[in-house]
């Protein structure tokens, strides 16, 4: 299958830059995965969309402002360091700098806001313009609590504006827990407390997953066959009574519906043992979803528009079929919903 399958036409126009004034007031269209059939909602109506006794898998991954904005040492010429992943080894971090020709091996960087600052050194090289860099405060106060007060929030390279201090709450669902994502599972951007009450009153269940998404979220597929591409590692932790609660939608025949293709990928990366139990569990997932996956758990999905050819239009087909899935995106471009991580939503069931 080729890339070029997953093209499609978006006006620019169309790519949301900013929040609705009010979570949860974005449009919402349903999509039959059977039938391919489209039905146009509001965000709101989603509690009539679904059963009683649907699961509900949400992502709580936190967002943590990545974007570090300085200066080079010596010299004060302009430096950026997107903080990708940790390391693991203290306060080491792999990042993406700028300008990199001129960060290499030994290059410092100084950022600060405020009575805060924060030191980087590049201790390690990588491809494809990675680097290893280690951070450290003067006072060798904690750098995580410096990289909160300073970072900037990484909003997607599609919107065209400076973070702004609203994005703080904006780029962040309201069920947020566990930091370590540079990137919003933005299907969950729309929930509000009060949706998720009627979510209960409706009788639909909710369990969480912790996905952190990386850089990978924001690459281009390079490759020409969707087969050859290859996804990063990204960290998930899915505690017993998450897997306890899918483990029963399972035997009961009830429907499991992600919130966002995060969440998919999550649950699909779990392992059912011979007795139809799903297993618990925390590692790295490089699961790439595309047509022809057999899915193990999921039967439905919540998700955002998404960039043409991109691995996550692939996995929304994988489930609802690539040209259910197209003739959908030309009805939403019809109808002139938002796209992306701004924009409105589709429900697959």
């Amino acid at each position: 299958m080729n890339v070029t399958d997953f093209n499609f036409h978006l006006p620019d126009e169309l790519i949301a830059q900013d929040p609705p004034v009010q979570r949860g007031t974005s449009r919402l269209l349903a999509l039959d995965r059977a039938s391919g059939d489209v039905r146009h909602h509001q965000f709101a109506d989603l509690p009539s969309l679904l059963r009683p006794g649907d699961l509900l898998v949400v992502n709580d991954t936190r967002v943590f402002p990545a974007r570090l904005i300085g200066q080079r040492l010596p010299g004060g010429g302009a430096a950026e360091c997107f903080l990708v992943r940790p390391t693991g080894n203290g306060d080491e971090w792999v990042a993406l700098v700028h300008p990199g020709q001129r960060l290499r091996e030994g290059a410092r960087m100084l950022f600060t806001a405020g009575e805060h600052r924060l030191n980087a050194e590049v201790v390690g090289m990588h491809f494809h313009g990675r680097r290893t860099v280690r951070l450290w405060t003067d006072d060798g106060s904690s750098a995580r609590d410096a990289i909160d007060a300073i970072g900037h929030i990484p909003l997607p390279p599609y919107i065209k504006r400076g973070d702004e201090p609203a994005d703080r709450d904006r780029y962040q669902t309201v069920f947020a827990r566990d930091r370590g994502s540079i990137a919003a599972p933005t299907a969950g951007l729309h929930f509000t407390p009060a949706l998720l009450d009627a979510l209960a009153d409706r009788g639909v269940q909710r369990a969480a997953v912790t996905l952190h998404v990386g850089y990978g979220t924001f690459q281009p597929i390079r490759v020409e066959r969707v087969e050859d591409h290859q996804m990063e590692a990204e960290h998930y932790e899915v505690s017993a009574a998450t897997a306890a609660a899918l483990t029963a939608a399972r035997r009961d025949q009830r429907r499991i519906i992600t919130v966002g293709t995060t969440s998919t990928r999550t649950v699909e990366s779990l392992t059912i043992d011979p007795d139809g139990a799903v297993q618990p569990g925390k590692g790295e997932t490089a699961l790439f979803i595309h047509p022809g996956h057999r899915f193990q758990l999921v039967s439905g999905m919540i998700t955002n528009f998404h960039l043409p050819r991109s691995s996550l239009i692939m996995l929304v087909s994988a489930l609802a079929g690539r040209e259910h899935v197209l003739a959908a995106y030309a009805s939403a471009v019809k109808e002139r919903y938002r796209f992306y991580s701004y924009g409105d939503a589709m429900v697959v069931l």
